[in-house]
């Protein structure tokens, strides 16, 4: 089976949508890990003014970890699902946040009211077609300087830590996600992890697009050698910036 991609990925999320929310509640530290990396962000105290991108935000729980480290900023929140976005736009939320149907290649247009402060990703980068792009996208819709933290699967290169991931794929994951519908998603969600860069790829990914001050941390429990936070600066000098 092939990766999904673009509309058939967005479709296969729009199915997962009703369940989506449970079936994160029973992977361990989950929450926890999302309100880690969002504090590694390190915003500032009082951030009301800071305008931030919650890219990729689901049915809302990373835009909830991001509003735990900044509760007084301005978010927009931007994912390709329309079935997640409307689960995620029914819970509640003040009135600072903005929940946009887009892909993350049409980042511009969301950034035309401005750009933005920090930038928060979570399990975006697997499954985009080209993350290039969409870090230069990203790269470009932040003010010089700003904060980006990347959450994201991106295993350590040692063999045990792909086995795990595997693993827990086969043995929890897949069989619910299968009884639900969701099987292909599931698929999907386990091949795009074993296919992504290593963590020391992805952050070398992201020096060549131009961020700086590029840290890979590791997250705690089960998920240790598995999941990461990234954490970067978006570059203060443009004009040296890739193109």
């Amino acid at each position: 089976m092939s990766l999904m991609h673009d509309a058939e990925l967005a479709s296969a999320f729009d199915h997962a949508s009703d369940l989506y929310d449970r079936m994160v509640a029973a992977n361990p530290g989950y929450h926890a890990h999302l309100r880690r990396s969002a504090r590694r962000l390190r915003l500032p105290a009082g951030a009301a003014r800071m305008r931030l991108l919650d890219l990729g935000c689901g049915t809302g729980a990373s835009t909830a970890a991001l509003l735990r480290a900044a509760p007084r900023a301005r978010v927009v929140a931007v994912d390709a699902s329309a079935g997640m976005l409307e689960a995620a736009a029914a819970k509640r939320w003040p009135s600072g946040v903005r929940f946009v149907h887009s892909t993350a290649e049409r980042l511009a247009e969301v950034a035309a009211d401005g750009r933005f402060d920090a930038v928060f990703a979570a399990y975006l980068f697997r499954n985009v077609l080209d993350p290039d792009s969409v870090l230069a996208h990203v790269r470009d819709a932040m003010v010089p300087g700003g904060r980006i933290a990347v959450h994201e699967y991106a295993l350590s290169g040692r063999p045990a830590h792909r086995a795990v991931w595997t693993a827990v794929c086969r043995a929890l994951l897949m069989p619910v996600a299968r009884r639900t519908g969701d099987g292909p998603l599931y698929e999907h969600l386990w091949r795009s992890v074993l296919d992504f860069d290593t963590a020391d790829g992805f952050a070398e990914r992201m020096e060549r697009a131009g961020f700086t001050q590029v840290r890979v941390l590791p997250l705690p429990g089960w998920q240790t050698g598995i999941a990461h936070t990234f954490v970067a600066r978006a570059p203060v000098d443009r004009t040296h910036s890739p193109q």
